[in-house]
């Protein structure tokens, strides 16, 4: 019987080629693209998983409102992890610190490496966090100073081999040598920390510091089992003002509960380690965090668009279906029960389903690249068990299949076959406004995402072209650190090239990665108002470099003689500690007691992300290096690029010659909302697309109706263009609902979005006319060649049943 019902349903499907390819294609579209969404989702939310312990572990964090901004940061004091592992030993099991130590030279035999990146950690990190060992013990491998763990990959690199331990590893310039203890399996991509090489932090001095005014360890606690977290928070608290208490008032000069009663308020706080990549957004965290935000918007376009390929699965099948009203009363009238004709119609939904799902598969594995490209990830169907991946593909293609043919089988096992036979049909308006509901719901979804990627494609070319305060064009940045002592004698020899303006030594930059130091500083008149800002390290020719603007005052210079102590404020610096006028020659006082005078003040610029206001900034004179920032005013950059090279290459130094753009450093702080535009973009495209057969099902299922009224139409005197227009007006009317129910949607949805930006568009009522407007295009385009088609028809053809 099964196959004589599968027999059917192929020979349908070759009867109705075109409506079959249709479904197939919608419909494999749709479960691609949830398949998709579903890989990268997964993939976001198993960051930190893969230890043992990942519930109970949680990062401790210091957070903090105060005059000059919100403190958020994903390192603490070095004290921390021991204070809380002997004070709280009833809800923590262990606790464990990790510090970055950078990318050193490492020298195996006459050959350099500095692609790894190490960290300091303690002995516990291998208790806590689930890192195993192919190599060592790992509860004693890291117990010694200057003795290292290291990645499989990164013995095979140096030794070609995971046979290691004992070897030693020389770094150029210290006088420390590593010596291997373990080597362990390569941490997974979706950790939150990726390091090559760990080391003890037994070396570190100030490891053992008891300060609680200082920070840089990331720290990490193991909790019991039947400690609750937000209990554990309570008692850090307490802990936190108990020991940084007798601390404040030495460095800032007044009590802790003084400092509170100003309004200022900091603590340290848990954060779940499954909590970080999704739920971060302290500075100096160990790798780039995601946004649950997105995780929701992506797995609802994945449910929409295959709610709309299975919705119009349902159209197409009720159309085509119109064809088959004899064979049902036929099939009837020899004895087939609804039950027969019910299992005849889900079998060919199913067998529909199970082609498109086979063709799905094969579109994910083709699309995988670009959407890794898109979205930076790198999925793979071998990700993938077989074992749980096949029974669940095989599931969802049955209820995706019952699903969406539910209602075609219903709905034609339902007619009388008399009726049938006799062309005495009744067809329900309420049939027919089930399915013009259906496309009106597919185009809320559609238009609302078109309207979705005009707002972040607008946004995105704010944030592109917004007055940054500084000049982000024609600027290299040479990572200049390697050459050491020569790294002043190659930036004379480039001052001496007419193509180059500026030069600058520092290695704060406005965009892109750079450092971001506390500053906590006070005005000579107000010993109590204590505001934190950040601190630039510059030299005299930054601002001019950068093409800054001093709005009062001067900029640091050696025509002044030494300007050590000397320092220049933003604006927003200036606002916060209360000054309006007469700046220049103001006094501030830090928390080492220093005291600087203000020579001058520059046009606020962005230095942080526009999703955050402007904030207190203090630059100060210094000579440090590390990286050289060149302004130019070349325009055949590649020419400038060979000559800095070659320049380069005429000093000794381990490291090849490296450079970045100051613009497209900038740019690479919006990668997560430009991905996530690109991203909607595809996805809107698609839903349009999938919507557009739905409609095409709806205009092939209503001419098929109207046949005989549009051969009425042609005898009475219509003409081709008053029937298209006529049919054509029926679809366009549904598009303007759609349009209508989904603007509002879509103003609300993005107007929550937007408010994650500091500095933003503002939504015009012109985005809609364009997406109303675009919307109807393509749905004109969709019907019309149906509509026309149907007006041409000879109406002899259509009336010679009557």
């Amino acid at each position: 019987m099964i196959k004589s019902y599968i027999k059917i349903a192929v020979r349908n499907l070759k009867r109705n080629i075109t409506i079959s390819l249709i479904n197939i294609c919608g419909l494999a579209l749709g479960i691609a693209t949830c398949l998709l969404i579903s890989l990268y989702i997964t993939d976001e939310l198993s960051y930190d998983r893969f230890n043992n312990h990942a519930d109970r572990i949680v990062r401790v964090v210091f957070k903090g409102k105060v005059k000059g901004g919100d403190l958020k940061e994903a390192h603490v004091m070095p004290p921390v992890a021991s204070t809380m592992k002997a004070e709280l030993s009833s809800d923590i099991e262990e606790t464990a610190r990790l510090r970055i130590g950078g990318a050193p030279l490492f020298m195996v035999g006459d050959k350099v490496f500095h692609d790894e990146h190490l960290a300091y950690v303690d002995a516990a990190f291998f208790r806590i966090f689930t890192l195993p060992l192919l190599k060592g013990d790992h509860l004693t491998a890291l117990t010694q100073p200057n003795t290292a763990i290291i990645s499989e990959t990164m013995a095979r690199k140096y030794f070609n081999t995971i046979d290691v331990i004992g070897k030693e590893l020389p770094i150029k310039g210290n006088e420390s040598i590593l010596k291997i203890t373990g080597v362990m399996q390569d941490i997974p991509k979706n950790s939150h920390f990726n390091f090559d090489i760990f080391t003890s932090i037994e070396a570190l001095e100030d490891a053992k510091s008891t300060s609680w005014m200082t920070s840089e360890y990331y720290t990490y606690a193991l909790l019991k089992k039947d400690a609750a977290i937000r209990q554990v928070e309570t008692k850090l608290a307490t802990l936190f003002d108990k020991h940084v208490g007798p601390q404040f008032m030495a460095g800032f000069g007044m009590s802790y509960e003084e400092y509170k009663k100003t309004g200022n308020k900091i603590g340290l706080y848990l954060q779940p380690l499954t909590d970080i990549h999704l739920h971060s957004d302290f500075v100096y965290d160990l790798s780039p965090s995601g946004n649950i935000k997105y995780l929701y918007i992506f797995g609802v376009i994945g449910l929409f668009m295959l709610l709309i390929a299975t919705i119009n699965f349902m159209n197409l099948s009720t159309a085509n279906g119109s064809r088959r009203f004899k064979e049902v009363g036929v099939r009837k009238v020899l004895g087939a029960g609804k039950q027969k004709l019910l299992i005849q119609f889900f079998t060919e939904g199913i067998l529909i389903t199970y082609i498109a799902l086979l063709l799905a598969v094969c579109i994910v594995v083709i699309a995988l690249p670009l959407f890794n490209h898109f979205s930076g990830k790198s999925l793979g169907i071998t990700q993938l068990s077989p074992f749980t991946t096949i029974p669940f593909l095989i599931g969802f293609g049955l209820l995706i299949g019952l699903f969406s043919s539910s209602y075609p089988a219903l709905y034609l096992s339902s007619y009388n076959p008399l009726s049938i036979l006799r062309n005495r049909l009744n067809l329900s308006e309420k049939g027919l406004s089930l399915r013009s509901g259906l496309v009106v719901f597919q185009f809320i979804i559609s238009v609302g995402l078109i309207f979705c990627t005009v707002v972040v494609s607008r946004q995105l070319d704010y944030m592109r072209h917004i007055k940054l305060g500084y000049d982000k064009e024609n600027v290299i940045i040479i990572q200049s650190w390697p050459l050491g002592a020569n790294e002043k004698a190659f930036a004379e020899r480039l001052a001496q090239d007419s193509r180059i303006m500026h030069i600058s030594h520092s290695s704060y930059l406005p965009a892109g990665d750079s450092y971001n130091n506390n500053f906590f500083i006070y005005p000579k008149e107000n010993p109590n108002q204590w505001v934190k800002t950040l601190r630039y390290d510059v030299d005299e020719q930054y601002i001019p470099a950068m093409g800054m603007k001093i709005k009062e005052g001067r900029n640091f210079s050696k025509a002044y003689g030494n300007d050590s102590l000397s320092v220049v404020i933003n604006e927003t610096a200036a606002k916060n500690l209360g000054w309006k006028d007469n700046i220049i020659g103001r006094t501030l006082t830090n928390k080492d007691n220093k005291v600087l005078q203000v020579i001058g003040v520059v046009e606020d610029f962005h230095f942080k992300p526009l999703h955050e206001t402007i904030a207190p900034l203090v630059m100060v004179l210094s000579d440090q290096a590390g990286n050289l920032i060149i302004k130019t005013k070349a325009t055949n950059m590649e020419k400038l690029l060979a000559t800095v090279k070659k320049h380069y290459q005429a000093f000794p130094s381990d490291l090849p010659f490296d450079y970045s753009f100051l613009d497209e450093r900038y740019n690479q702080t919006y990668q997560s909302e430009l991905k996530t535009g690109q991203l909607l973009t595809i996805f809107a495209a698609l839903t349009i697309f999938v919507a557009c057969l739905g409609l095409l099902g709806l205009a092939i299922f209503t001419t098929n109706q109207r046949k005989k009224e549009i051969g009425i139409r042609k005898v009475i005197g219509a003409s081709v263009p008053d029937i298209a227009r006529m049919l054509s007006f029926e679809f366009i009317r549904l598009v303007v609902i759609s349009i209508i129910i989904a603007s509002p949607i879509a103003w609300w949805m993005m107007n929550l979005w937007l408010q994650d930006f500091a500095y933003r568009i503002d939504i015009k009522w012109w985005m809609f006319a364009i997406v109303g407007i675009l919307a109807i295009v393509i749905a004109l385009l969709t019907v019309s060649s149906q509509a026309i088609r149907a007006a041409l028809v000879n109406p002899v053809h259509s009336l010679k049943d009557e």
